[in-house]
């Protein structure tokens, strides 16, 4: 089995920065294709950012993108979720998950492996 566990939720001002932090462990390959997603409370679950294996694509969401960066770091098996200039509209939980596939991709229904999430809370 695969594990996935993220890190580093909590409450922020707008502006403001958080970074995430998700831990694979268990059975697992050399490394995965990887993805954020989140979910709003009443909303689906949205794609927010993705990076390939070796790190070197990435893909985000319209809305993220100049704020938010994606990396990982295949030594210590771990994909990280740069934060900045944090909105309210960002509140959500932040899930992480794996894909079996080779390459990553913003559609939720590819990806194997899900973390349990971690809250993030944008608020003055």
């Amino acid at each position: 089995q695969v594990q996935l566990v993220e890190s580093g939720g909590g409450l922020v001002q707008p502006g403001g920065s958080l970074r995430l932090s998700c831990v694979v462990s268990g059975r697992t390959r050399s490394s995965y294709p990887m993805a954020w997603f989140r979910q709003a409370p009443g909303k689906e679950r949205e794609f927010v950012a993705s990076v390939s294996w070796s790190g070197r694509s990435t893909d985000y969401t319209d809305s993220v993108k100049g704020r938010f960066t994606i990396s990982r770091d295949n030594d210590k098996n771990t994909v990280y979720l740069q934060m900045d200039s944090l909105k309210p509209e960002d509140t959500a939980v932040y899930y992480c998950a794996a894909s079996e596939m080779l390459t990553h991709n913003p559609d939720y229904s590819d990806y194997d492996y899900w973390g349990q999430g971690t809250q993030v809370t944008v608020s003055s």
